[in-house]
């Protein structure tokens, strides 16, 4: 392993992602490439339709990319299977996305113990509690997502992704969805939780006073990184 590898955690090379499009083929990414290193805070900015999720999907290996490397933890995705990718995922990865993605059949608890429980970590119980307490809800692990106000549901989501401890943690817009002084609780709660945790943050969002917020910016532009 080089010592690059060594000190990044994320690193993409030349990736691009093609879909077709009627009887020819639309090019979404083209040519991205950039490292992130461990403990580094990472904004990818960009307007609607840039790209920005389409990329998220590819750095989490949710999808595949037509061409170019993604190597997470020093491993290649393309190289791992579906099953692969998916284990990789529950051992080094957290995620935060706009629509919360809590699951409505499991409480709050529960849905915090989900990724300790598929990890088959020991006492996910205590971890889960312990993780929704750092987040103010040890009042509501019994609520369902219904019963929880969208604020509310993004703490559940935070403490889910970092219940973990993950390397790498993926923000998809998680203040999309809240109202501005709900969503500076939210990010104030991320970046603290994310500093506590030592991780390493990907935020994709088009606010441009929350990217300030991470150590550099990433700009997309029509599915191209622009400088």
């Amino acid at each position: 392993m080089s010592a690059t590898e060594q000190q990044s955690i994320l690193e993409v090379a030349g990736l691009g992602k093609d879909v077709p499009s009627g009887q020819s083929t639309l090019t979404i990414l083209d040519g991205i490439g950039f490292t992130v290193g461990r403990g580094e805070s990472v904004a990818i900015v960009g307007a609607s339709g840039s790209g920005k999720s389409t990329l998220l999907g590819l750095m989490a290996g949710l999808d595949q990319p037509t061409r170019g490397t993604v190597r997470l933890a020093g491993q290649n995705l393309s190289a791992l299977d579906e099953d692969g990718r998916a284990a990789l995922r529950g051992r080094e990865l957290g995620f935060v996305f706009q629509s919360f993605h809590l699951l409505p059949a499991l409480t709050a608890l529960e849905n915090a113990m989900l990724p300790l429980e598929l990890l088959g970590q020991p006492e996910p119980q205590a971890a889960a509690e312990a993780m929704l307490a750092r987040v103010g809800l040890a009042d509501r692990l019994g609520h369902y997502p219904k019963h929880l106000s969208g604020g509310e549901q993004q703490r559940v989501a935070l403490a889910r992704a970092f219940a973990v401890h993950p390397r790498l943690l993926l923000a998809d817009e998680p203040t999309g969805n809240l109202d501005a002084a709900t969503g500076r609780q939210i990010i104030d709660l991320m970046f603290a939780m994310n500093a506590e945790q030592g991780t390493t943050l990907v935020l994709v969002t088009h606010d441009e006073a929350l990217a300030r917020r991470c150590h550099r910016t990433l700009r997309l532009d029509g599915g191209r990184m622009v400088h």
